[in-house]
Order: structure tokens, then C-alpha cells, then sequence
């Protein structure tokens, strides 16, 4: 069966979501029993679509954006809807499809839906607040797959700023502790001041370009001959934002607090999808747009990667707060994915595309895993590792999926991520040795953070206020059963995931290489002119 691939499958791909959002929203009082199936129907049918979506993609042109469509949006100022997916692309909106339905199972029992008899005021509210907090689930499902499709720059910062909107109400509206407000605050105050740095680089970089109604695409921004000073400003003001996102040292300190705070399901798509768009943004945006600057920055930027490595590492051994923990560990993998990008060699750049993915499974899974286990602590709601003990006599299931999540997080062979981690290292030390080679000693450390936690966790006497906890339910095993075997059938197989990145990066590199090195000559005769 052949998929056309002329039928605007990234359009449908962003309006389902938003549609199943006003859906939930426009349930009657009486209808509200219908919140969870809804939801979960209109987040399958997504699955169904980009399932298509990939099946129409040609992986043999995984380098060119398919999937394509532009239309006149707001012509006045030159922005285009546009969009397109290369092989990147569509991993990440895959990653995003995948995560929701997921997300949205494991918060079947959340906020309070369960609360007082049925039919009383007390399950009314409950059932409200989960119909509220899934269609903000599905409302950032449209922006995440707008996001890393967008192919035009002003349509890119609109959807960046955009999906800040339903982030901070499910951080500070269903999230858990006194002081959810404030990590929500201080995530919005973060990514604002790196959205407005980004808007003045975004409006001063479409002056520096063709203008005209098209301005704003990418395609007409790529390549363009700037002054190496004008290069090198505009892309501090994108990859500052973008480092904001990601999150990269020194500027990560909302993360931990976001993520103690925020639903277990939150945090899924806050860590393992919104981050991304952050070393997505470097690698599709900063380095096309900017290569010379690129190159520029390169050294200083391998620094930073390599401090947000190990500090990140170290930190998460430090941890009391379990999933403060799991937000330090993130710190740290995406510290692995910079360094591979600013490598500049096709098989770093490869393994940091590939490490994208594996990255949003393996600590969605983490996070969901997480989870379930709060929700299994004495109080129900303990965030707090020395309040567990000897979980796996009595949860085995729990403690083995933990393991699992634990050991693709230190990249143990035969899980995904080892295949993406151990890319990004050999790439890394053909340009960076030194920077390699101090970076693989996060083995060592991630080691040590995951599999301290799990025997602190699950081993040792139980204690006696967990000594009836029940296991993971039938529910929750299917909610992690298919991250797993994601896991497993990547790390075993990882042909299919490495031919939609292996094009993209060896498009990405060599327009790094040749513009690079043709900025740096037109810099350095510039200067031997102003000297003579």
C-alpha cells in the first residue's frame, strides 16, 4: 500500500490534538465520565496518523524535508506557514505522538478524579481537573509537533513562545508543593528572557535577508553573506534560547525545580520532548543560519557541554528529591548531545540526533516509572528516596521496570541510548579528543547515580508502611511495556532510527565545513584590509 505523501499530513498531525484539547473543554457537567476515553481516542488516532506520516516519508531523501506545504500566513511582515520534516524532524514529532497517549494513561487516576463518592461535588471537581490538565496535554501536543516542524523562523518563535502557555499552567496548576507556583514562574521567567533575546536576533536576522512576503523561511535565511560580527550577535541571541530550553550550565536551574514540582506526566513532556526542541533548534537553526558563527562558538560551547556533563552527574548523586534527581541526570545527556552537535563530524552529529529520541524514552520512562512509585510512598505524594526501602520483595514488577529505565539511562549495551552515546563519543574525538575522553567518565557516574537509587529504593528490609504496596497494575504495565520495547528493539536493531539522521547530519556538517571555512576567510581578509 502506497501513502501520498501530497496529502497535508503534518497539518492533520497538529490539528487532531488541538481539536481532542476543545473537545474535552466543550464536555457538558454530565459528559465528564468521558474526559479519559476522549482524550486517550483522540491522542490513538494521532498515533494511527503519524504512523501513516512516516510510511509516506521517502528514508532513501531523509536528508530533504518532505512532507512539505507553505502557505501565505501574515504576508505583510513575510511570515509563511510553512512546514516540513527531514529525517530529524519526524523522529522528534514520532518521540512527541508516542509519549502523549502514554502520558495520558498514566495520569488515567490523577488529580483527584478518584476523590469522593460518584456523582458528588468532590469527584465533579476532580473530574473537571483532569479534564482540564489532559486537554492542556493535547494542546501542547499540537505545539510539539508544530514546533519541530516548522519551516519558517517566525512561525518557529511564535510556537517556541506559544507552548510556554500550557507548560506553566500544568507545572503550576496540577503540580504538587508549596512551591509550585514559584518553579512555575521561574520556567516561564527563564524562557521568556530567552524568547525575547531570540525575537530581537529573529527580526534583525530577516533585515539581514531577501524580505519581501517569504522572508522568514528558512530556506531564503540559509546561506546569506552577513558581516562576521552581525553573524556572530545573531546567533548568541538564537542559541542563548535555545541553551535556556535545553537545558545547558549555566543556565538549567529551572529544570530541577520544574520537575520536583510537576506531574510525573508533565515532566515526561517537559524533559523528554520540550528540551529537545532547544538541541533541535541548535542543530536545524544555528548551524544552517549560522555556520561561521557556528564554528565561532564551537570551542566555548564544548566547555559548557562538557561542565553540563559532569556536573549534572555528580549533582544527581546528590539527590534526596527522586525526581530532582532524574532532572539532574537530564542536565547531563543533554551535555552528551551538545558536544556531539558542536563536533561538527557526521557521526557525533548523527549520534545527537539519534540521542534526541532515545533520550525522550528513556527518561519518559524514568519519569512515569517515578511516578507510580510516589504514588506508592507513605503518604501517596513523597518525592523523598529515604522514604522507600525494600520495594522489590513486594513490587518486583516495579522494581524490574526500574532497572530497565535505570540501566538505558547509564547506557548499558543493548538498550538504545548506548548506540547514540557511543556515536557521539567516537565523533566527538575526531575534533574534540580531549573533550571525549573527559566526558566518557560519565559512565562511571551515571552508574553510580542509578544504580545507588535503585538499591536505596528497592533493596534492603521493607519497611512496615510499605509492607501491602501493591504492584504495577495492568494499566501501568502497558503504559511502560512499549517504552521498553522501544528500548530493546533499538538497541538490538537501530538501522531504521540511524537512516532518518545519518542524511540530515551529513547535510548539517558539510554546510558547517564549506560556509564555516568560507566565513572564516572572508573574516580574516577583512581584517588584513582594515590592517592595511
Amino acid at each position: 500500500m502506497t501513502i501520498d505523501p501530497t496529502i497535508p499530513w503534518l497539518t492533520i498531525l497538529v490539528v487532531v490534538p488541538l481539536v481532542g484539547a476543545l473537545v474535552l473543554w466543550a464536555l457538558p457537567a454530565s459528559r465528564l465520565s468521558l474526559v479519559r476515553p476522549v482524550a486517550l481516542g483522540f491522542s490513538l488516532v494521532e498515533l494511527v496518523l503519524v504512523a501513516l506520516a512516516v510510511a509516506a516519508f521517502d528514508t532513501s531523501a531523509a536528508g530533504v524535508h518532505q512532507l512539505s506545504e507553505q502557505h501565505e500566513w501574515i504576508p505583510q511582515i513575510g511570515a509563511s506557514y510553512a512546514l516540513g520534516v527531514d529525517g530529524v524532524a519526524l523522529l522528534l514529532v514520532v518521540l512527541s505522538v508516542l509519549l502523549v497517549p502514554l502520558v495520558i494513561g498514566a495520569a488515567w487516576r490523577e488529580q483527584g478524579v478518584t476523590a469522593g463518592e460518584p456523582g458528588s461535588e468532590v469527584a465533579l471537581v476532580g473530574a473537571r481537573r483532569l479534564r482540564h490538565y489532559l486537554a492542556l496535554v493535547l494542546l501542547l501536543e499540537t505545539c510539539m509537533v508544530l514546533i519541530f516542524a516548522a519551516r519558517d523562523v517566525f512561525l518557529f518563535y511564535v510556537v517556541f513562545e506559544a507552548m510556554l502557555i500550557p507548560v506553566y499552567f500544568m507545572i503550576g496548576g496540577f503540580g504538587e508543593g508549596a512551591r509550585r507556583r514559584y518553579a512555575a514562574i521561574k520556567f516561564l521567567i527563564f524562557s521568556l528572557a530567552g524568547g525575547l533575546i531570540m525575537l530581537v536576533a529573529v527580526i534583525a536576522l530577516f533585515f539581514q535577508g531577501p524580505g519581501g512576503e517569504q522572508g522568514f523561511l528558512t530556506a531564503n535565511l540559509t546561506g546569506l553573506e552577513m558581516a562576521p560580527v552581525t553573524e556572530r550577535l545573531l546567533f548568541l541571541g538564537f542559541f542563548l534560547a535555545f541553551a535556556i530550553k535545553a537545558p545547558m550550565f549555566p543556565v538549567h536551574s529551572w529544570l530541577p525545580d520544574a520537575a520536583e514540582h510537576a506531574p510525573a506526566g508533565t515532566s515526561v513532556l517537559l524533559v523528554g520532548v520540550l528540551d529537545k526542541v532547544g538541541t533541535f533548534g541548535m542543530l536545524t537553526l544555528c548551524l544552517p543560519l549560522f555556520p561561521g558563527a557556528s564554528q565561532w562558538a564551537a570551542p566555548v560551547i564544548i566547555v559548557l557541554a562538557v561542565i553540563s556533563i559532569l556536573y549534572g552527574a555528580l549533582l544527581a548523586l546528590g539527590q534526596q528529591d527522586l525526581m530532582r534527581l532524574i532532572a539532574y541526570t537530564s542536565v547531563s545527556h543533554f551535555g552528551v548531545i551538545i558536544l556531539g552537535i558542536f563536533a561538527f563530524t557526521e557521526v557525533s552529529v548523527a549520534g545527537s540526533s539519534f540521542y534526541m529520541f532515545n533520550h525522550g524514552i528513556s527518561t519518559g520512562l524514568l519519569f512515569l516509572i517515578a511516578g507510580f512509585i510516589i504514588l506508592r510512598s507513605p503518604s501517596g505524594r513523597s518525592r523523598n528516596i529515604a522514604d522507600l526501602g525494600g520495594l522489590a520483595k513486594v513490587t518486583p514488577v516495579l522494581a524490574g521496570t526500574f532497572l530497565v529505565a535505570g540501566l538505558s539511562a547509564l547506557s548499558l549495551p543493548g538498550l538504545s541510548p548506548f548506540v547514540s552515546e557511543i556515536l557521539v563519543f567516537i565523533g566527538a574525538f575526531e575534533t574534540n579528543p580531549v573533550a571525549a575522553i573527559v566526558s566518557a567518565f560519565v559512565v562511571i557516574l551515571a552508574a553510580l547515580y542509578i544504580l545507588v537509587t535503585y538499591q536505596r529504593i528497592f533493596t534492603g528490609p521493607v519497611r512496615s508502611e510499605l509492607s501491602s504496596t501493591p504492584d504495577l497494575s495492568g494499566r501501568e504495565k502497558w503504559v511502560v511495556a512499549p517504552l521498553i520495547a522501544v528500548l530493546l528493539i533499538f538497541g538490538f536493531y537501530p538501522a531504521p532510527a540511524l537512516d532518518l539522521v545519518r542524511d540530515p547530519a551529513a547535510v548539517s556538517v558539510a554546510g558547517v565545513v564549506t560556509d564555516g571555512a568560507i566565513a572564516e576567510q572572508s573574516s580574516d581578509a577583512s581584517t588584513e584590509g582594515s590592517d592595511s
